[in-house]
């Protein structure tokens, strides 16, 4: 798989290509048929109709030092570097209006097939922190459309160094302060895209535009304390940061600004422990101005 941001949207460029690490893919473009619904003709039906033309599907990443800050620039917009020489630092920030459209071309050598989706945007990333397990996340995309080769369009995509990071590098905190008790946890991101269906000879899309987006996520907790219970029954807000950090230097910092709780079901159902899950969402919070966070440190000098 190599990746690409476009300068026009859906206009794939020249060269610039990275190569991704990814687990699994959906990507691909589908046109569907539609019956005919004439008369007239017997009982044997007329040939269908193409219908239009839908290009998305969600690709599984690692989270990792480098070449997940791509997949962040997609969901948040081009973050704000700073550092004089490495390791250097990308804030993303959430609240963009505008954001970056990508090439995507994923290559089997072998039939040959190579596939290049351009205009893709990203609609929804998710992932998961737990005790154990390997640690992936799924970005949804919304493509404007698929071109198939015999040979690549990508050229020679350019390589990063894999340093992925695992549960074991996480570590959850609420106002500044470790969060104890969880069992896990999950981070939705949503751009909730808008597709502009216009009338096209090709059938494709004009374009996808961000509307309201959505952060939102689940925390499941080992009932020992009433803290999360009584913010939530106050209605309160929390900044909550999820955090990985390599013993090599790199980290993923996601904070989340303003994160409210809902009022859980405490259900004891047998002999074991009692567990809460509480399903939160976050708003923009009014100091920061902005929903979210993310900063990420490594040695890739620009996104």
């Amino acid at each position: 798989m190599a990746l690409a941001f476009e300068t026009t949207y859906g206009t794939p460029p020249a060269s610039g290509f990275t190569k991704m690490p990814f687990a699994s893919t959906s990507l691909g473009a589908e046109q569907p048929l539609l019956n005919s619904e004439l008369l007239g003709y017997g009982r044997d039906p007329l040939a269908p109709i193409k219908d239009a033309v839908t290009a998305d599907g969600d690709v599984v990443v690692p989270l990792d030092a480098e070449a997940f800050g791509f997949w962040l620039k997609a969901a948040f917009g081009a973050p704000t570097t700073t550092g004089a020489e490495a390791p250097y630092t990308h804030e993303f920030q959430s609240g963009s209006w505008t954001l970056p459209s990508m090439s995507i071309e994923t290559g089997m050598p072998e039939v040959p097939r190579y596939a290049m989706y351009s205009g893709c945007v990203l609609d929804q990333i998710t992932w998961q922190m737990q005790r154990s397990g390997l640690l992936t996340a799924t970005a949804r995309l919304v493509a404007q459309g698929e071109t198939v080769g015999t040979t690549t369009s990508a050229g020679t995509p350019a390589a990063l160094e894999l340093k992925r990071f695992g549960h074991f590098n996480g570590a959850i905190t609420r106002n500044g302060t470790a969060l104890g008790n969880v069992v896990s946890a999950e981070i939705t991101y949503a751009n909730n895209l808008d597709r502009i269906e216009t009338i096209r000879s090709d059938g494709r899309i004009d374009g996808a535009d961000p509307s309201i987006a959505a952060l939102t996520g689940r925390i499941e907790v080992r009932f020992a304390d009433q803290t999360l219970v009584t913010q939530a029954i106050n209605g309160e807000a929390c900044e909550m940061e999820f955090a990985y950090v390599l013993p090599s230097g790199e980290s993923l910092t996601f904070t989340v600004h303003a994160v409210y709780l809902p009022r859980p079901r405490i259900e004891i159902s047998g002999p074991q422990g009692v567990q809460a899950t509480f399903d939160w969402q976050a708003a923009r919070d009014s100091t920061v101005g902005r929903m979210c966070t993310a900063t990420l440190v490594n040695d890739v000098e620009t996104y």
